[in-house]
């Protein structure tokens, strides 16, 4: 793995060479536990090793990335220089039809988004059905002759996203309609426009989170805060470092969420729960 994912940086050959002898002469004392190599630091170096090759098939999120982007409209552009975004649009596609003629169509989504969690692979976009499964299925053939990645395509999964909000990972995922007004003036005339925008929403699930607070003792299940009895015997400087780390620890994970409002309650809680604990 490490020779395939350094061939990509390194175009010389013969160091190519160099390091495959010298892994496959050595493999027994750089790979396998010995004395000198302890097994901790044989498991960060699978890790990196696991990580190098993943990152150079992740590559491929970027250049999709990096080349939707360009289909972008500036400020306004959405509505007030549509003609100039389709200008951009069949531009791009005259020049890129002769090199990317099979993955033509994946350029005029330009909302992907992709995740990595836990040795799970998630990929988001605004397509549709018939579309994720032709991306589905080009992924796979790509990492395969590209990267030797062999992936089963039954164990990919494509599920269409509702009007309802969705539990995932801790956030609540929702797609909101967002209409938006615009008013065009052609010398005496004047237009209104009304369009209408999918915005995609993650939201801090307010609800799961005080009923685990609850379970965990530091509110009861309507959510008003209580102190901490399993830490009432700790020093006043340990608990405070105990409630802050939980509090940085929210604040961090939810960073990403379209709306935090609901994020200050919850911390609201963790500090009277803090100074609850700290008067007993």
């Amino acid at each position: 793995i490490l020779v395939q994912t350094i061939r990509y940086w390194i175009k010389d050959t013969s160091c190519l060479h160099l390091l495959r002898f010298f892994l496959y002469e050595y493999c027994n004392s750089v790979i396998t536990l010995k004395r000198s190599v302890s097994k901790k630091k044989n498991k960060r170096f699978l890790l990196f090793l696991y990580n190098s090759h993943v990152c150079e098939c992740e590559s491929i999120f970027v250049f999709l990335r990096n080349q939707s982007s360009h289909l972008r409209s500036t400020s306004y552009g959405t509505f007030l220089a549509r003609v100039y975004f389709y200008r951009k649009l069949e531009h791009f596609v005259r020049v890129f039809t002769k090199y990317f003629r099979v993955i033509l169509w994946v350029f005029k989504d330009p909302f992907l988004h992709y995740v990595r969690y836990q040795g799970k692979w998630i990929l988001a976009s605004r397509g549709t059905f018939l579309m994720m499964i032709k991306l589905k299925y080009y992924l796979v053939n790509f990492w395969q002759c590209t990267f030797s990645l062999w992936l089963q395509p039954r164990r990919i999964y494509i599920n269409q996203s509702s009007n309802q909000p969705v539990d995932f990972m801790g956030f609540l995922l929702s797609v909101r309609l967002n209409t938006r007004v615009v008013r065009s003036q052609m010398l005496e005339n004047a237009f209104l426009i009304d369009n209408g925008i999918k915005k995609f929403e993650t939201l801090v699930p307010i609800m799961p989170l005080v009923v685990s607070l609850a379970k965990a003792k530091f509110c009861n299940v309507l959510g008003h805060p209580i102190s901490k009895p399993a830490w009432a015997d700790f020093s006043d400087s340990d608990i405070i470092r105990r409630f802050g780390r939980m509090c940085r620890n929210l604040s961090h994970y939810y960073s990403g969420s379209s709306k935090k409002g609901s994020l200050y309650q919850i911390k609201y809680i963790l500090r009277l729960s803090c100074a609850r604990t700290l008067a007993r």
